[in-house]
């Protein structure tokens, strides 16, 4: 098995930790594991789309993220709503309703993935 390093930010690998302990994983390797198994699985699930489809996407970005605007106007032609709202502390979530050609929707989710103030893109394929 290889060996590799990350910079990961504080407060995420204390969110990994106590995760970890919660779920019984034997140590952090088992965690990083499982969740590159899902990225790499919605990834392939998302490069395999075709035609028009419908989704809804959750994001978590830190409040005042300026890049997330620019994704969501560059993409209007997908985007047909959302809804904002103020979580936690420095932070806000939105749910965006989207419909459009495979590519379209594909060049607008991996546009939020890139940005570095969205913690957290979820996407449900409808």
């Amino acid at each position: 098995m290889s060996i590799v390093s990350l910079s990961i930010p504080k407060p995420l690998l204390e969110k990994v930790d106590s995760y970890l302990k919660e779920q019984g994983y034997a140590n952090r390797s088992e965690v990083l594991r499982q969740a590159l198994r899902s990225y790499i699985s919605e990834a392939k699930r998302l490069d395999e789309l075709k035609g028009t489809v419908a989704a809804t996407i959750t994001i978590i970005y830190q409040k005042g993220a300026s890049t997330r605007d620019d994704s969501q106007h560059h993409s209007s032609n997908v985007v047909l709503t959302f809804l904002h709202t103020h979580i936690e502390e420095g932070y806000c979530i939105e749910v965006i309703i989207a419909k459009g050609e495979a590519h379209l929707m594909k060049a607008f989710i991996e546009s939020l993935r890139a940005n570095k103030q969205v913690s957290e893109v979820k996407v449900t394929i409808l």
